[in-house]
């Protein structure tokens, strides 16, 4: 009598991390996640470490923890796996303001943004004879 298992959201060969409320502008954000898009996990684990974006540390973890599930939850050979998409979503603005001259009133926007990667195995080319 229990309920169906959920079907996975991702191919068989794929894992995927989402990283929320991360203090930036989506704008920012996708310049960091356009490093890494179609590269080898271990080629953008160190492009990331020696990012000098301050955001580029909490990408880092995004793609570890996309990694480990890569790893852990889907058995897939971490020596393997691809950045196949890093994309970049809009989570919520704050507003604030600022009293400014004759009267008038400074909008300030203090946005923040959302982040999901997904890796994929793929099977080396170099094994054809």
């Amino acid at each position: 009598m229990s309920k169906d298992k959920n079907p996975r959201r991702v191919a068989d060969n794929e894992a995927r991390a989402k990283l929320r409320m991360l203090k930036t502008s989506p704008q920012k954000l996708n310049l960091v996640a356009g490093l890494i898009r179609g590269k080898k996990v271990d080629k953008a684990l160190a492009d990331l470490t020696f990012s000098k974006k301050r955001i580029a540390e909490d990408v880092k973890k995004c793609l570890q923890s996309a990694i480990a599930n890569a790893e852990n939850n889907h058995s897939l050979d971490v020596d393997e796996l691809i950045v196949a998409e890093a994309y970049v979503g809009k989570n919520l603005v704050m507003k604030r303001g600022r009293p400014r001259a004759r009267g008038r009133f400074g909008k300030i926007m203090k946005p923040f943004s959302e982040i999901t990667i997904l890796v994929r195995q793929v099977e080396p080319q170099g094994e054809q004879a």
